[in-house]
């Protein structure tokens, strides 16, 4: 019983990834396992892009969920609504997933409330259920379904870290910042600026990479570095490309803008 359509959430193109180490050969025996699984790293790393490439490389439906703090166990696995024939049910992406066999992507997912990431308890060991409560049904997981979760660890303070009996549950990955050399093939790829360009912007990530813990929360992902790319391939200004998309989004503090548009005017 699915009247979802399993079409909609496949990826019909090949999303790029660069892969580091041994990723991809992991995923793949996780994935065999119907292993759940949980990417560890800093945010704009590429963790995301990850899922959507090994989606593709499967041939299976990812459904991708960006978690936040507001997010309702219903959010996940599906309410009761109300229309003109009186009430319906409405299965959420948690569920659907379930159903048809997706692999199932909970972004972030320590965003989310501890009461709703209890509901994917089930789903992650050898039962691969879903109960419905509201509705009394018993969701019994698509041979293909499993479930990704990502996690930022350094970003999270101890009020919003994922519990033991959630993170035992999944096998790990760990990603990173790739390493200059790679970070600057990805840049150059995504956005069209020359070599000489990306490894411009991938030396100037790295020195505030270094100011993490000393003055900055984050250092620049590799994400921020595509939009600088971006930027500059449209005709920007190097400097005024890296001053809005590397330095104004990561800190609000005079000195350390001071020291990162110094690293920039080192560079451009």
């Amino acid at each position: 019983m699915s009247e979802h359509n399993v079409d909609q959430y496949r990826i019909t193109d090949e999303p790029y990834y660069m892969p580091v180490t041994n990723e991809v050969e992991l995923y793949e025996a996780a994935y065999d396992a119907r292993m759940p699984i949980m990417l560890k790293g800093p945010t704009g790393c590429g963790k995301s892009r990850f899922v959507e490439h090994m989606a593709y490389k499967l041939g299976k439906p990812l459904i991708t969920v960006a978690c936040n703090e507001d997010m309702t166990a219903s959010d996940l696995v599906g309410r009761f609504l109300l229309d003109a024939n009186g009430t319906r049910w409405q299965d959420g992406p948690l569920t659907i997933a379930a159903r048809i066999g997706a692999i199932c992507y909970l972004d972030e997912v320590v965003e989310a409330r501890q009461d709703t990431t209890v509901v994917i308890h089930p789903l992650t060991d050898h039962r691969r259920v879903l109960p419905l409560e509201k509705k009394g049904e018993l969701v019994e997981a698509h041979p293909d379904f499993q479930i990704v979760i990502s996690y930022n660890p350094g970003y999270q303070n101890l009020m919003k870290d994922l519990k033991q009996s959630t993170k035992q549950r999944f096998g790990a990955l760990d990603f990173d910042y790739p390493d200059a050399e790679v970070e600057a093939t990805i840049v150059a790829h995504e956005t069209g600026v020359d070599k000489e360009t990306a490894d411009k912007l991938v030396q100037i990530a790295q020195r505030a990479r270094n100011l993490k813990g000393h003055g900055l929360d984050e250092g620049i992902s590799t994400r921020l570095l595509v939009y600088a790319g971006q930027l500059i391939a449209k005709g920007v200004e190097p400097n005024a490309a890296c001053s809005m998309t590397l330095v104004r989004p990561i800190t609000d503090d005079p000195d350390m803008r001071d020291t990162l548009d110094a690293a920039v005017n080192t560079f451009f």
